[in-house]
């Protein structure tokens, strides 16, 4: 099973209630993998590209409002099925909502303001990553670590 990559985007209210490192060392604890990052302002224009199957919907507005409102961290985060095991640290959307133990049950109260946003399959991570991320600014590296948190088989 190969590794995987996907999108987490440590959104604005987690930015300025400066929760970044707290999030971040979560994933790495868990095993994974930084294979890019950078801070960033989303654009209207960039959120209509991440957000494009919503921007129909009446909620959107909101969204972007939202989304556009202060700088992101944008991660690319690698290891063995990446996708599921990111979505389930983060929680239910809903923080209020949230168990106990995952990102937005310990850190989150609000359904719109989440903390985090992470692909929700591996083809949406490969769009999302290619939004984010232009060529050379993800990496590919071993760690000495990798044979602590998961099977050779498993990378």
């Amino acid at each position: 099973m190969p590794a995987e990559r996907t999108l987490v985007l440590l959104k604005p209210d987690a930015v300025a209630r400066r929760l970044c490192g707290e999030i971040l060392a979560r994933f790495e604890r868990k095993g994974l993998k930084i294979a890019g990052m950078k801070m960033l302002q989303v654009t209207p224009e960039l959120s209509k590209q991440h957000y494009a199957e919503h921007v129909s919907k009446p909620f959107y507005p909101l969204l972007e409002s939202f989304i556009t409102s202060g700088p992101v961290v944008a991660l690319a985060l690698e290891g063995p099925e990446a996708v599921t095991v990111v979505r389930g640290m983060m929680g239910s959307t809903n923080g209020r909502q949230s168990a106990p133990g995952t990102i937005r049950g310990d850190l989150g109260l609000s359904r719109q303001m989440n903390l985090v946003h992470g692909s929700d399959s591996a083809e949406a991570a490969a769009k999302e990553l290619a939004i984010y991320f232009g060529p050379g600014e993800l990496l590919t590296y071993a760690s000495p670590l990798e044979d602590l948190t998961s099977a050779a088989d498993e990378r």
